[in-house]
């Protein structure tokens, strides 16, 4: 294995700030709710204070540098999450975990350690657990997400004031035939690492490749909670995040309820995307179509991102922990691909037909084996994009997301694509 330099200041200040991301989120759980499982295919909420430490340790003692393990119990107890079937829900009781207090000393007593030695680190590692950490942000607000009782006011540090609009009318985008580029290359024939030649990457992320695309047409704009609302008046089970009271639809937000805005993209599951592009007469985007109609242009070049080069900032869409809900499909249009479909990159993971499995040339980490091959079983679905609660690096061109077809907790919506 190939093990990158140490690492450079600005990616120890990287990991400080991913440590500073979940520590606010984690701020956000009430006290009483830290041995709840809102979730009955994940872990109770404390497995995740300890799992990110656990995991960053795990990950670099054995590799970057040699110290004494001071808590091996918990270096077990906390290394791995849980993907189960839904006829295989975990049956621990919260008198199996430790005290909350715990897990936080064994917490502080990681981040010192691991402070003293951070020259000695290697700058793939880092990359390594500084996105392992922003993934877990984004997937344990959905966890919070699905607490018996909303979030209290008093935690809402990123705030979400609603502007009401109408939704906007459906508008599809030819794309013309091309090719879309896939993957990310490596940064030398034969590289075993996660270092492509324009930085970090995932196992799964390489390695490129071109894929020919024939001409379709896209929906602009992700399909939203009044597209899916006329779906439902004609038969259709209510997504996840909607409640209906008194003859209204709300949607739940980690505060409480508000009205259904008819302009946000509608959450849901695979199946239910799969359902309601059907029902539409259309089909959901495969993840090459996906690429060709966020990063192709006219001229056959493709960009780094669809609005260009420029990196992401709030102008150009909902992401990067800005906010804790979605806002309208048709906010932010300086974020729009060289064709003009908006939001390919935030305000909600797509979902794509695409099952997830390896590109060619694919190699796993040889020190995290069990990052994506695992899951290349033909039972989980690439999602492109982005949500809300998506860091900003997280946004690269190559990233690849992924989750069984009925999972609704994800913040995933779709658009749809004519043949």
């Amino acid at each position: 294995m190939r093990v990158a330099g140490k690492a450079k200041p600005r990616k120890r200040e990287g990991l400080a700030e991913a440590w500073d991301c979940t520590d606010r989120i984690f701020q956000s759980v009430p006290d009483t709710a830290w041995y709840d499982r809102p979730v009955p295919v994940r872990h109770r909420l404390l497995f995740y204070l300890g799992h990110v430490e656990a995991f960053d340790w795990n990950l670099m003692a054995p590799i970057g540098f040699t110290l004494p393990s001071f808590h091996q119990e918990f270096n077990r107890l906390f290394a791995f999450g849980i993907d189960p079937q839904a006829d295989q829900l975990p049956n621990d009781k919260p008198s199996d975990w430790p005290s909350v207090d715990e897990v936080r000393q064994y917490v502080i007593q990681i981040r010192k350690t691991l402070e003293g030695v951070s020259n000695e680190i290697s700058s793939l590692l880092l990359d390594v657990a500084i996105e392992h950490r922003l993934m877990h942000a984004e997937t344990f607000t959905s966890l919070l997400h699905n607490l018996d009782q909303p979030l209290p006011l008093g935690a809402r540090s990123l705030l979400s004031a609603k502007v009401s609009s109408p939704a906007p009318v459906p508008v599809m985008i030819d794309i013309p035939a091309g090719t879309a580029t896939l993957g990310r290359r490596r940064r030398s024939i034969g590289s075993e690492d996660g270092i492509g030649s324009d930085g970090f990457g995932w196992d799964n992320e390489f390695h490129e490749h071109l894929v020919v695309v024939p001409s379709f047409a896209i929906s602009k704009y992700k399909v939203t909670n009044a597209q899916y609302l006329t779906f439902v008046e004609a038969g259709a089970a209510p997504p996840f995040f909607w409640r209906r009271r008194h003859n209204r639809w709300f949607w739940r937000t980690l505060w409480g309820e508000i009205p259904l805005p008819l302009d946000w993209p509608v959450y849901v599951t695979h199946q239910e995307a799969a359902a309601y592009a059907s029902w539409a007469g259309k089909f959901l985007p495969t993840e090459a179509q996906f690429h060709r109609a966020a990063y192709g242009t006219a001229m056959g070049e493709e960009r780094r991102y669809p609005w260009g080069a420029a990196p992401p900032e709030a102008q150009r869409g909902n992401f990067n922990f800005q906010r804790w809900d979605p806002i309208s499909v048709t906010a932010s249009p300086l974020g729009e691909s060289a064709w003009g479909v908006a939001q390919l990159v935030g305000n909600g993971w797509e979902w794509t037909a695409t099952v997830f499995g390896p590109f060619p040339g694919f190699q796993p980490f040889p020190f995290y084996p069990g990052y994506s091959a695992p899951f290349f079983d033909g039972d989980h679905f690439v999602l492109k994009g982005g949500s809300s609660h998506t860091a900003a690096r997280l946004l690269r061109r190559s990233f690849r997301n992924w989750f069984r077809p009925g999972h609704p907790y994800v913040y995933a919506g779709f658009r749809c694509v004519d043949n």
